[in-house]
């Protein structure tokens, strides 16, 4: 091990503590085992962690752009030997270029708008009942993709819980994968504050991202999965079939969500295939992180990678994101398309996309506020 690639280079200046501490750790306990490397091709292109963060410097354009190819999927962290999780230097990393004025693209300006409709008053909706604790929070993707699963899910819910809210809203993700910190925690921090306002203690995400979010920003709210919830009878109806599954990488060390998503669709009479990279290292969908826009070989390289370990089968996912990234590439489902799908569960099965997910999120508000009328709606 070299002197030289052991300290971290002085030409630093970085401004965060926390970066500064991530180079540190990187830097003097990544051991170059190269078992990362093994499944990623953009530490394929750029070299160890070790090596990234030997050779950092924050004034540099390359410094500043690198991180922003990284997925921020974590799966270096679930092969790591040492423990060590190198999704946080690459996140801070892309913070620091945001602090130095350096991290905005234009290629990630449609993300950010997509992510600024759904938190626009056009869009957003707190249907909070009296004597409400949970709300459901579906996320902006699933909503515009699956209306019809959507109001099933709140039905379903709702059956338990008669006084079960429902918020429309973008928990602000898109911004915190692009190291808008600030803004993001912001965002959940108004949000937190509305809803314990307004006596709600628990949110019930569809999303595992959304679920990092108010995991990570909102600590005075208990956040659970939705499949934490289901009844085991939630659908009348038994699907038949069978299935690859495959984990978001939003959900990569949530072991219990991995339990009762596989116990779901068997109950439902689903056999799941698994995928040779599945649970903690799973393979990210190659949608995450705003890296399509700046990366699409990088991108496009993990869906290859899924594909071929289902050797062309059918996939089936529990993100909205993954799953709409997979339906551009091969035959693919949600989860909840299976177990409660209004729009059925089908081989021909269609969902929409854009600009049709707006209209359908917009006749989402108007039907929730038309149903909660008279009940304290926000």
């Amino acid at each position: 091990m070299k002197e030289k690639e052991n300290a971290v280079n002085p030409q630093n200046d970085v401004f965060r503590s926390a970066l500064k501490e991530q180079l540190a750790s990187i830097t003097e306990n990544c051991t170059d085992c190269g078992q990362c490397i093994n499944e990623c091709d953009f530490l394929r292109k750029y070299g160890s962690p070790r090596a990234i963060a030997a050779r950092y410097d924050a004034q540099k354009k390359s410094g500043q752009v690198m991180p922003f190819e990284c997925s921020l999927c974590s799966l270096c962290a679930a092969v790591c030997p040492e423990g060590l999780d190198p999704r946080k230097m690459f996140i801070e990393m892309r913070r620091e270029a945001v602090e130095r004025g350096k991290g905005k693209f234009p290629e990630h300006s449609w993300l950010l708008m997509h992510e600024r409709m759904g938190m626009s008053r056009f869009f957003s909706l707190y249907a909070i009942p009296e004597g409400c604790r949970r709300v459901l929070f579906p996320g902006c993707a699933f909503p515009g993709i699956r209306p019809g699963t959507t109001r099933k899910l709140f039905d379903v819910l709702n059956a338990g819980d008669p006084n079960l809210g429902i918020v429309f809203e973008c928990c602000g993700r898109i911004s915190d994968d692009l190291g808008r910190e600030g803004f993001s925690s912001g965002r959940l921090a108004e949000m937190q504050e509305l809803l314990v306002g307004n006596n709600v203690d628990e949110v019930i995400v569809v999303c595992p991202n959304c679920y990092d979010m108010f995991r990570d920003y909102a600590k005075d709210l208990k956040v659970s999965m939705v499949y934490e919830m289901l009844p085991k009878n939630a659908a009348a109806v038994q699907a038949e079939g069978e299935t690859f599954l495959h984990d978001p990488c939003g959900a990569r060390f949530n072991s219990g969500c991995h339990y009762m998503v596989r116990s779901l669709l068997k109950e439902k009479g689903i056999k799941v295939k698994e995928l040779a990279h599945n649970r903690q290292r799973t393979l990210c969908c190659g949608n995450g992180a705003g890296v399509m826009p700046i990366s699409p070989d990088f991108s496009r390289g993990w869906i290859r990678r899924i594909d071929r370990e289902a050797s062309g089968g059918a996939i089936t996912t529990y993100c909205a994101g993954c799953s709409e990234m997979f339906n551009s590439y091969f035959e693919s489902y949600h989860v909840l398309d299976f177990l409660l799908g209004q729009e059925g569960y089908s081989k021909k099965l269609k969902v929409s996309r854009p600009p049709l997910t707006y209209l359908n999120r917009l006749m989402l508000k108007r039907y929730f506020k038309k149903r909660i009328r008279g009940k304290n709606g926000l």
